[in-house]
């Protein structure tokens, strides 16, 4: 059985990573949902933007979770660089897509984890900003539902703290990682994984290679820890 995650959000999450910064990561365990197929998986994982993909935080995250678990990891990959939460909402595209897609992987896979990493795009403005939390959760409420999944992990990434440099642009970063950490507070199935420490390519925009390979990782291990505490477990 393979144990699928929904990849969604942003460019961090798309991964903008070079690929000649860091090893690639090869696993016969590790899979990829892609033309309604599961294939092994093999980096860029995502295509939205084929002149811009390249390493992400999937692979190490679920690399991670295949060496320690020793069971079959699928990468659902949805992310799209440049949209704002505003775009993920129900009735868009990019919600449209991501419930078609995994409904279609779970047919012979089963979705333990939903991993999410966006707000540069919504750190603009003080408007949006401030009112992420109360657009959020509607957001995963209606994916949950359309998708027919309720008692998964649902882990959040924070922001770089590189943002602060990036000139006009993320000014209220620090805002929208406030407002995605008290998303996670009093909810047992949001987890919060940290970027403390990790850097950028140069663009005080996008994480480096080295660094999302760090971040994977990070998300594997607070997803094992939420994972747990939920009773959620990978199958073989």
């Amino acid at each position: 059985m393979i144990n699928s995650f929904l990849l969604i959000g942003q460019s961090n999450m798309a991964g903008r990573g070079s690929l000649q910064e860091v090893d690639l990561i090869e696993n016969k365990d590790i899979f990829m949902f892609r033309d309604s197929q599961w294939i092994t998986a093999k980096e860029p994982l995502h295509t939205d933007k084929p002149t811009l993909a390249g390493i992400g935080l999937g692979m190490s995250f679920a690399e991670t979770l295949q060496r320690k678990m020793d069971k079959k990891i699928g990468l659902i990959p949805c992310a799209f660089g440049g949209t704002s939460l505003s775009e993920w909402q129900k009735g868009g595209r990019l919600y449209s897509n991501a419930v078609t897609e995994t409904i279609e992987a779970l047919k012979n896979s089963r979705l333990k984890g939903i991993l999410w990493h966006q707000g540069e795009s919504d750190a603009d403005s003080l408007e949006t900003a401030e009112g992420y939390k109360e657009r959020f959760m509607p957001f995963i409420d209606s994916l949950l539902t359309d998708i027919g999944i309720s008692n998964i992990p649902i882990i959040i990434g924070e922001l770089g703290e590189f943002l602060v440099k990036n000139g006009e642009g993320c000014l209220y970063s620090h805002i929208v990682n406030e407002q995605l950490k008290d998303s996670c507070s009093g909810n047992e199935n949001f987890a919060f994984v940290s970027g403390k420490g990790l850097t950028d390519n140069g663009d005080f925009l996008h994480y480096n290679a080295k660094s999302l390979r760090e971040f994977g990782i990070r998300y594997a291990n607070v997803w094992e820890k939420c994972s747990q505490h939920m009773g959620v477990a990978l199958e073989f």
